[in-house]
């Protein structure tokens, strides 16, 4: 999308009010959570969803690509949630996001949107302050008041959710044949005939103590 073409963000979304429920969630106020509300109200506009808490709660998933502050943001405007599984956490380290529309269109298909948020809006945004010497100072301030398309780029996407994967009960849930502990939707694997668990099939992050 061009610079010169204009942004409609739905009037339901009062962005000073955002930033504030979204600080008080994080913790902090913080650049990451301005372009977190920001991108949020941005990818949710361009799949046509205008009510996240209400009337369109399950029309929608979104996939966060890095666990930092921005990600908190995203969480407390869209409400989307790992628990709810209309969150998904993709690590890649990226400062991006995509917005899925669960409701087929006139196409026939859910659309959706990744927003990516620009580097070089970083030290673009010292030229909106340039009294401030201090960088994140002024990436805070410059963010608020820079247009989306300084600080972000974006593109439709396809992206396929297998059932399970979506929100919903759990569509399989099965024991571990080597520690006894239940595996859901479809995370258990088969080796050498036996049903097991990532951990006892891979490895885990953990070691027994």
């Amino acid at each position: 999308m061009s610079a010169a073409e204009k942004v409609f963000i739905y009037a339901e979304y009062d962005f000073d009010a955002l930033l504030e429920e979204s600080a008080r969630v994080h913790g902090h106020i913080c650049p990451g959570q301005v372009l977190g509300v920001k991108m949020s109200m941005l990818g949710l506009s361009l799949i046509g969803i205008g009510d996240p808490r209400g009337r369109q709660r399950k029309s929608f998933m979104v996939f966060v690509e890095i666990d930092r502050c921005a990600t908190d943001a995203v969480q407390s405007v869209t409400g989307a949630s790992l628990g709810k599984r209309s969150m998904k956490y993709i690590d890649y380290g990226k400062m991006a996001a995509t917005f899925l529309n669960l409701d087929a269109d006139g196409g026939g298909a859910p659309r959706a949107v990744r927003v990516v948020a620009r580097e070089e809006s970083r030290t673009a945004a010292q030229k909106y302050f340039p009294e401030i010497a201090d960088k994140y100072e002024a990436q805070l301030r410059a963010y608020k008041v820079m247009p989306y398309e300084e600080l972000f780029y974006w593109t439709d996407v396809k992206v396929k959710v297998p059932p399970e994967d979506m929100p919903g009960r759990p569509v399989k849930r099965v024991r571990c044949d080597a520690c006894g502990e239940y595996v859901q939707d479809k995370r258990d694997v088969e080796v050498g005939g036996k049903v097991l668990c990532r951990p006892c099939a891979h490895g885990g992050y953990y070691e027994a103590g």
